[in-house]
């Protein structure tokens, strides 16, 4: 059973402004909670593409979905083939470019994925280490304890973890992978905590969180794959097109910002003209200046919730 809470279900769908006959991209189907409330605002001429590289999520959104099987389409693939994708469903396009009129991004990894001990996302299970949100693909996240360089796990650990203490880390697990190759999460989560001072464990949630989450987005290039497809989403995005994306730690959130910041014109108009004269308005506009959080409500029967941000942007 996939069960999924979705974060920010009617502020990210209010935010694309969905309209009856549109075509929109649910970038990451997930629990298909976003999927199935866009679907239910179309009309017969709407269309919505949803996409995911978990079968586990497809197989369940197909069940979910079944209401609005004539005006949605499943794809399994990464986010990052966004364009791509939309070029072979045949979406119309203009100059080349397929052109939809929404496209969002909820970049939380599914409650069933931490949930489910088996496929290695959770420190508080112990299974193989795996962690691929794709069981096709190749790395995993035992390859990368057990192969990688030291410094290269160190590396990973600080740069998308932010562990402060991930070169004591990264040397307890290069020592122990000498005398035992390194299998499951219960294994990983013991090193973890002999390589963090007694002291700081004793404080911040759980010592492995920031491991593992580095390990997941290293798997996965999760951070590499948003960064490509959230600028395909702005050139796919028809004028008046939005794009909606929920964020749930500072580094998704900072990529995010920049990227949407870089396609917002600035105007040098002197304030006294009447209108823009210069050129400077660029290709966006943010909807939302600050990002919008979860309420009180949503974090009472959600505390998963309490990192996310979402932010919306136009196409103009």
């Amino acid at each position: 059973m996939f069960h999924h809470i979705t974060v920010l279900k009617e502020e990210a769908t209010e935010g694309l402004r969905v309209k009856r006959d549109g075509i929109y991209v649910d970038c990451t189907l997930g629990g298909a909670g976003h999927s199935s409330l866009i679907a239910s605002k179309l009309g017969e001429y709407g269309r919505l593409i949803a996409l995911d590289q978990d079968d586990w999520a497809l197989d369940n959104a197909k069940e979910r979905l079944a209401p609005y099987a004539d005006r949605v389409s499943l794809v399994k693939t990464n986010f990052r083939h966004l364009e791509e994708t939309l070029r072979e469903l045949a979406v119309p396009s203009k100059d080349g470019i397929p052109q939809v009129d929404g496209i969002l991004f909820d970049l939380g990894v599914s409650s069933p994925q931490f949930d489910e001990g088996d496929r290695g996302f959770s420190y508080n299970y112990d299974a193989p280490l795996d962690m691929r949100m794709d069981q096709s693909a190749s790395l995993t996240a035992a390859e990368i304890v057990n192969e990688w360089p030291e410094q290269e796990i160190a590396r990973i650990l600080f740069q998308y973890g932010e562990e402060k203490f991930s070169r004591r880390i990264a040397r307890v697990i290069a020592e122990r992978r000498t005398q035992k190759t390194i299998q499951t999460t219960g294994e990983l989560v013991d090193i973890i905590k002999e390589g963090i001072p007694a002291a700081a464990r004793r404080t911040g949630g759980h010592p492995a969180k920031r491991s593992f989450q580095a390990l997941r987005i290293a798997v996965n290039d999760e951070l590499g794959a948003f960064e490509e497809a959230l600028h395909q989403a702005v050139r796919c995005l028809a004028p008046g097109g939005r794009v909606s994306v929920i964020t749930f730690h500072s580094l998704e959130d900072r990529i995010c910002k920049q990227i949407l910041n870089s396609y917002v014109g600035k105007c040098t108009c002197p304030p006294d003209f009447p209108m823009c004269v210069c050129g400077g308005k660029g290709e966006m506009k943010l909807v939302n200046r600050k990002p919008i959080v979860p309420g009180e409500e949503e974090l009472a029967q959600n505390p998963r919730a309490r990192s996310a941000k979402l932010r919306v942007a136009e196409k103009i």
